[in-house]
C-alpha cells in the first residue's frame, strides 16, 4: 500500500521530535488522525477547545523545544489564533497544522473555507499552503526548520484532499537540522562594552529571559562590577535563585526596589529583555542592550549601544576583560532598600484574611512553601500575574509559565495541559483566575481524561481583578468587573476530578498541602479577597488622582462600604512603596 500525505507528515514530524499533536479531530483533519493512529509513535492530545491546544504546544515547546497543534477546516484553526500568538511573541518553536478545505473549493466561498496565509500572517513567521504532494514534504522542513531555528510559530496549510494523496518523496532534505553555534558581538564590540563598564560607578543589570541560559555568568558580571541585577517577570526563574545582587522586579506587577535601581544608576545594562514597558525605563542615563534578536535593540529605549548575541556567549567572552570594582557603597544601598521592601510584602503574608476574603498574597506564599523544587507554575493574566510575580521565588529547577507578551486571559489551564505532558515528572501548579478558569473550564475534562496530575488553584475574587483596578487607576468606578461564578469545586467534581473549597484562612496550609500530596488532578477553589488590589512599583500623581475620583464615585453612587473596603485591604501598600 502506497504511503499517504497524512503518513507522511506523521513520520517527519516524529523524526523531528514531536511527540504529540494537540487538536480536535473533524472532517478535514480525518486522515491524519488515522495516520497518527497507524503510526504509533506521536500521542493526539483531544483537546477540547483548539485555543487550549495552541497554549498547551506553546507550554511544551517553551520546555521541550519544539511542539505542534492542529485545527480542522475554518472554525477549528481559526481557534488556534490565540494561543499562536502566544507563541509567536514568546519565540517558542510551535508548528500549526492548518488543515483547510479541498483545493477544488478554493476561492468559491465553500463551507467553512478561509483565506489561512492572511489568517495567520500577524502570528507567525512561516506561513504557507501547500497544494501539491511534490511541494508538501519540502514545505514541511521548511516549516519545522524556520520554527525551530528561529524560535517561532510556523503554519502549514494543509487541504483535506491533499492528506489523502500519494506521497511523494523529496529530493531535499526532510528532517530537522540542529545546530549550536556561537553567537556574540565582534572583539572590537566586546572591548568598547568592557571599557564602558569598567569606567562606570553605579551599574544595574536587568535581565530577561534571554539572559537565563546564563545565569552563573550574569552573577559572576555583578559580583565584578558591584552591580545590583534586577528582572523582568519572565526572567525570574532563571535569574533570582542563588544570586546574591538580586533585587526584584521591575515593571507593572515589579518592586521599588528594582525600579529605584534602574533609576539611580549611571549605566543600565539589558540583557536579553524586550521588557515593554516604557514608563518604568529610567531616562537621562546610558543604557546599554545585548539581546539575540538584533531586531529589538533599541525599541522599547533610548540605547547608546546595542550588540546582538546570545547572552550566555557574549558574557563569557565579556568577562576577562571586566576589572573589579571596590566601591560597593551602591550595591549595599540597592541591597538594604530591597530588604526593606521584603519585609513590607510579608506584612500581607502575616495578614492571612477573614472567612470568605483571604489573602491571596498568603496563598501564594503558601504554594510557593509546599511546592516542590522543580515545580513548574502556570499564572494566569491579571492578579494571578501579580501573585505569582511577588510570592513564588526561583530554586534553578522551577519553571514559570504564563502570556507575559501577549497577555492574554485563560492561559494557565492550558499551559499546565502542555506542561504536564512535557514533563510528566515535575509537579505542574496552575495559578487560575476566576475569570480566566471560566473562558476554558471544558478543558478540566482534557485534565481528567489524560490523567494529568495538574494542581489547579483557583484564586476566586469574584471579579475582574485587574481590569477593576485599571478602571480605578483611570479615574472610573469599577462597573461590568464582578464575576458569577459556579462552585468550581462541584464543577470539578462532575469532572472526575479531586476537589476543595478554600473559605477560611486556618484551613489554607493543611488543604493545599493534601492537594499537593494527592497523586492525580486537583481543584482547590480559594475565596480570596476581592479588594486586594497590586500597587505597581512606582506609583504617579495621575494614577493616586485616579484612585481618588474613582473612590469618590463610587461613594457618590452609594458604595461607602466597598470604598471603605479597598481602603482596609491596601492600606500596607503605603508601607511597600516607600
Amino acid at each position: 500500500m502506497s504511503k499517504k500525505i497524512a503518513d507522511q507528515l506523521v513520520e517527519t514530524i516524529v523524526e523531528a521530535g514531536i511527540k504529540r499533536i494537540y487538536a480536535v479531530t473533524g472532517d478535514s483533519l480525518n486522515e491524519v488522525n488515522d495516520a497518527v493512529r497507524k503510526n504509533g509513535k506521536l500521542q493526539w492530545v483531544h483537546v477540547r477547545h483548539e485555543e487550549t491546544g495552541a497554549f498547551a504546544a506553546a507550554a511544551e515547546a517553551e520546555l521541550n523545544g519544539i511542539a505542534c497543534c492542529a485545527g480542522s477546516s475554518g472554525p477549528g484553526h481559526v481557534h488556534l489564533i490565540n494561543g499562536l500568538y502566544e507563541a509567536q511573541r514568546s519565540n517558542v518553536p510551535v508548528l500549526a497544522i492548518a488543515s483547510t478545505c479541498a483545493t477544488d473549493e478554493f476561492g468559491v466561498g465553500f463551507f467553512q473555507e478561509t483565506n489561512t496565509t492572511k489568517l495567520f500572517a500577524d502570528c507567525s513567521g512561516y506561513n504557507e499552503i501547500a497544494t501539491t504532494s511534490k511541494q508538501f514534504p519540502r514545505m514541511l522542513q521548511a516549516a519545522l526548520q524556520y520554527a525551530y531555528s528561529k524560535g517561532e510559530v510556523a503554519v502549514l496549510g494543509l487541504p483535506g484532499d491533499l492528506t489523502k494523496e500519494d506521497a511523494e518523496e523529496s529530493s531535499t532534505a526532510t528532517y530537522l537540522l540542529k545546530q549550536q553555534t556561537v553567537y556574540r558581538p565582534s572583539d572590537t564590540e566586546i572591548s568598547l562594552l568592557a571599557d564602558k563598564l569598567n569606567k562606570a560607578f553605579k551599574i544595574t543589570i536587568y535581565c530577561g529571559y534571554g539572559a537565563g541560559e546564563a545565569h552563573d555568568e550574569v552573577v559572576a558580571l555583578a559580583g565584578l562590577l558591584n552591580a545590583p541585577v534586577a528582572y523582568s517577570f519572565r526572567g525570574k526563574m532563571g535569574i533570582q535563585y542563588n544570586n546574591p545582587y538580586e533585587v526584584g522586579m521591575t515593571g507593572l506587577l515589579g518592586l521599588p526596589s528594582a525600579f529605584y535601581a534602574m533609576h539611580h544608576s549611571e549605566v543600565l545594562l539589558m540583557l536579553g529583555t524586550d521588557f515593554p514597558y516604557k514608563q518604568f525605563m529610567p531616562e537621562g542615563l546610558e543604557i546599554i542592550q545585548v539581546d539575540k534578536r538584533a531586531e529589538r535593540l533599541g525599541r522599547k529605549a533610548k540605547v547608546s549601544m546595542g550588540l546582538a548575541g546570545n547572552i550566555k556567549d557574549t558574557l563569557e567572552a565579556l568577562l576577562p576583560h571586566i576589572q573589579k570594582k571596590s566601591d560597593d557603597s551602591f550595591l549595599k544601598k540597592q541591597l538594604e532598600k530591597y530588604e526593606h521592601v521584603k519585609k513590607a510584602l510579608n506584612t500581607y503574608v502575616e495578614d492571612k484574611g477573614r472567612n470568605h476574603a483571604i489573602s491571596p498574597e498568603f496563598v501564594a506564599a503558601t504554594i510557593n512553601n509546599k511546592a516542590t523544587d522543580d515545580a513548574i507554575f502556570t499564572v494566569d493574566t491579571g492578579m494571578c500575574c501579580v501573585w505569582g510575580a511577588r510570592y513564588l521565588h526561583a530554586t534553578g529547577k522551577r519553571a514559570l509559565l504564563g502570556s507575559f507578551s501577549h497577555g492574554s486571559m485563560a492561559n494557565a489551564l492550558p499551559q499546565a495541559i502542555g506542561a504536564a505532558l512535557a514533563r510528566p515528572d515535575q509537579q505542574v501548579i496552575a495559578l487560575c483566575g476566576d475569570g480566566g478558569l471560566s473562558m476554558m473550564m471544558g478543558d478540566l475534562a482534557t485534565v481528567v481524561q489524560y490523567k494529568l496530575p495538574i494542581k489547579i488553584i483557583v484564586f476566586n475574587n469574584r471579579s475582574l481583578g485587574m481590569v477593576r483596578l485599571e478602571m480605578q487607576v483611570a479615574g472610573l468606578p469599577d462597573w461590568q468587573t464582578d464575576m458569577y461564578n459556579p462552585d468550581f469545586a462541584k464543577v470539578a467534581e462532575a469532572m472526575g476530578m479531586k476537589s476543595y473549597t478554600l473559605e477560611s484562612p486556618d484551613n489554607v496550609e493543611t488543604t493545599i498541602q493534601e492537594a499537593f500530596n494527592y497523586e492525580g488532578p486537583a481543584l482547590i477553589n480559594v475565596f480570596t479577597n476581592p479588594d486586594s488590589l497590586a500597587m505597581p512599583p512606582k506609583i504617579e500623581f495621575e494614577q493616586m488622582k485616579g484612585m481618588a475620583t474613582a473612590m469618590s464615585k463610587m461613594m457618590l453612587n452609594g458604595d461607602f462600604q466597598e470604598v471603605m473596603d479597598i481602603i482596609k485591604s491596601n492600606y500596607k501598600n503605603i508601607k511597600s512603596i516607600l
